[in-house]
């Protein structure tokens, strides 16, 4: 493997094509070489499309490929483990979108899977490489807000279609799935704990069975994590990190932009409705490219993995223990 990183790319999916693979072509030490689909027109369409080298008509044909340092898996949520485990299998590292699996036992083969070959895996939660993000973190451990003790997290969109595949709930569909992991992952990610326990309550669509409504409140040892997230309600993102001495809001904290500045806002509550707040700016980053380039550093070597795959079956505990909690109405510890 030479200074840079040759990535397949496992299927065609929309968020390969429109998010993940432009941002990938513009990193350092990331080369997207490959894609495939299972059928040859559509991964060649792709490709020619994208500016891809080469297309495979199969995921097998893309795992055999000994060009392939990489995988970038972002197939549906059932297929995360079996695909990424074939990747592994066939000497590729993996980068895998999230959620990591269906549920922390499933998540566990792929870690046993990695042990037995010792390559790299990493789930794509993109925004702990973002700057904004960073700044936000940097920001609460140095004591600028105080003593962090409430994270607030909303994030929703408006999707009714049944074939679509974040609406079938065989196959890892539903909002706490696609979305909620966010609001988890984040609050993990700036208090740098494990929770304690959580509460869950969950609405189900009565036609397409996955969860369309989910809340949940998550007892860190620093503090507590509120957060709802919903498929069919008006599209909104938003966090509140709340200290004792001041808060910080995340204005676009999830799909940001790669082309325009992203903002928080710094308010130490001198004035209702945040109206002495400070803005920060930051110059637009493809949040992408910088996820891209972090696991292909940690494949050459050039840098540890700083979310390892523990990581992600961690996030994954929480989620199952959500689900479980809305089930029984209990508290449940992930």
């Amino acid at each position: 493997m030479g200074k840079t990183v040759n990535w397949g790319i496992l299927s065609t999916a929309k968020i390969g094509r429109e998010q993940v693979i432009p941002a990938m072509q513009k990193g350092e030490v990331s080369r997207v070489a490959a894609i495939a689909s299972r059928d040859q027109a559509t991964a060649d369409k792709a490709a020619q499309a994208l500016g891809i080298p080469r297309a495979y008509g199969s995921y097998e044909a893309l795992l055999a490929d000994p060009a392939i340092d990489a995988i970038y898996n972002p197939l549906p949520n059932h297929l995360h483990v079996p695909w990424s485990i074939k990747a592994l299998e066939a000497g590729k590292h993996v980068l895998c979108e999230k959620p990591i699996a269906l549920n922390a036992k499933e998540a566990e083969t792929l870690l046993a899977a990695r042990d037995r070959t010792g390559l790299v895996v990493a789930e794509a939660f993109m925004v702990r490489y973002a700057p904004w993000w960073q700044r936000v973190r940097a920001l609460a451990r140095e004591g600028r807000l105080g003593r962090v003790s409430a994270i607030q997290t909303a994030f929703s969109y408006y999707l009714d279609d049944p074939g679509n595949i974040r609406n079938m709930p065989g196959i890892g569909g539903g909002g706490l799935m696609d979305i909620g992991c966010y609001a988890i992952a984040t609050a993990r990610y700036l208090w740098g704990s494990e929770p304690v326990r959580v509460a869950g309550l969950v609405e189900m669509d009565p036609a397409m069975g996955t969860d369309r409504l989910a809340s949940a409140v998550v007892q860190f040892p620093e503090g507590h994590l509120t957060f709802t997230c919903g498929t069919q309600l008006v599209p909104h993102q938003r966090v509140t990190v709340m200290g004792s001495k001041a808060r910080i809001e995340v204005l676009i904290p999830f799909n940001a932009p790669p082309d325009a500045p992203c903002q928080i806002l710094i308010d130490e509550g001198r004035a209702l409705g945040g109206l002495e707040a400070v803005t920060e700016s930051f110059d637009p980053a493809d949040q992408y490219t910088r996820q891209g380039d972090a696991v292909s550093r940690a494949i050459l070597g050039e840098a540890p993995l700083e979310f390892p795959l523990e990581d992600a079956i961690a996030n994954m505990r929480v989620i199952d223990a959500v689900f479980r909690a809305a089930e029984k109405g209990t508290w449940e510890a992930p």
